[in-house]
């Protein structure tokens, strides 16, 4: 009998800071950067975000939201037989986000390491564990995406600052003998690295190259409405289903025009698009677990429902995931 793999619980957490574009403008007038809500609002739909506190690393975010997922799915952390974070802002070099996370939630053991495909990240993590699991290699999967992208912010330059958020998304991933997962498709390419980066890097002690976010916002619009729509006809077409089997698309959380570009394509109206991104902002590898667990906790989305996850993100990745909840 073949093995597959499915979501069987969801979680999320936002740190407690809550800062509307309001809070922001004022913040960024103090530097003598000058933007409004007007401004914000209009070219990416975002309302407000969530930043951590100082001492909170990104480990702690997405050890409340893998808590919660294992709550949901009627887990205990020593049921775990695989840890997966997907991150771009990691609590140190190494070791990894997801044996500090491991440690935490008590789960020490099974194998723990992190995926770097910054936006696309979780969609990578979970096609991964997917595939662990339809092996044997695991049974019990933890994913988690988990960002603390303020740290890494330019609050010099408007363009950026006010995109993105702090936040924790988890899925709990369990064999199953009926199809979850029903297929995936991911890709990167290389050639498109300056156009969405952190230049920096930590040579002697010292901070080499500049470790901020750098972003070609046009050029990124561009390319991920292209390359999100082959991705989702893509997985539709290994699963066999058409556009109208879709009952809900949960994108990446970047820009609400993003979103909506990628709708059309797929003759999807909005109101089956899950969106977070005004209050969220652009929480990164965490803004696909953040948006679906929104969708299963508000009651939107059910079980026994299409899912079309996806994203596109530095490096230049993307990809897509279909699955059944």
């Amino acid at each position: 009998m073949r093995r597959y793999s499915r979501i069987t619980g969801t979680g999320s957490y936002l740190p407690p800071r809550r800062l509307t574009n309001a809070d922001l403008v004022a913040e960024l007038g103090q530097r003598g950067i000058e933007t409004s809500d007007e401004w914000i609002v209009e070219r990416t739909g975002i309302r407000a975000r969530h930043f951590a506190a100082p001492d909170v690393a990104c480990s702690d975010l997405g050890l409340e939201a893998a808590r919660h997922a294992l709550q949901a799915a009627d887990l205990q952390p020593t049921d775990i037989d695989l840890i997966i974070v997907a991150t771009s802002t990691p609590d140190m070099v190494f070791p990894s986000t997801a044996c500090i996370l491991q440690n935490k939630l008590g789960a020490n053991g099974c194998p723990a390491f992190d995926v770097q495909a910054v936006c696309s990240g979780f969609v990578y993590a979970l096609t991964v564990a997917d595939a662990m699991i339809q092996s044997g290699a695991a049974s019990r999967a933890l994913v988690v995406g988990s960002e603390v992208f303020s740290r890494i912010l330019d609050f010099n330059d408007r363009t950026t600052c006010v995109l993105f958020g702090d936040g924790a998304g988890a899925v709990v991933l369990e064999a199953s003998d009926t199809p979850g997962i029903l297929s995936s498709d991911l890709h990167a390419d290389g050639k498109h690295v300056g156009i969405l980066c952190v230049p920096g890097n930590v040579s002697g002690g010292q901070v080499l190259g500049d470790p901020v976010l750098k972003m070609d916002g046009q050029a990124v619009f561009k390319l991920a409405v292209g390359v999100l729509e082959k991705a989702a006809h893509a997985v539709l077409a290994k699963a066999g289903l058409a556009e109208a089997d879709i009952d809900w698309l949960i994108p990446h959380q970047a820009n609400i025009r993003i979103m909506q570009s990628t709708a059309r394509k797929l003759k999807l109206p909005m109101d089956k698009v899950v969106v977070t991104v005004d209050q969220h902002g652009n929480t990164s590898a965490a803004s696909i677990p953040l948006a679906l667990d929104h969708g299963v906790r508000t009651g939107q989305v059910q079980k026994g429902q299409t899912l079309l996850l996806e994203g596109v993100g530095g490096g230049f990745t993307w990809g897509a995931v279909l699955l059944k909840l």
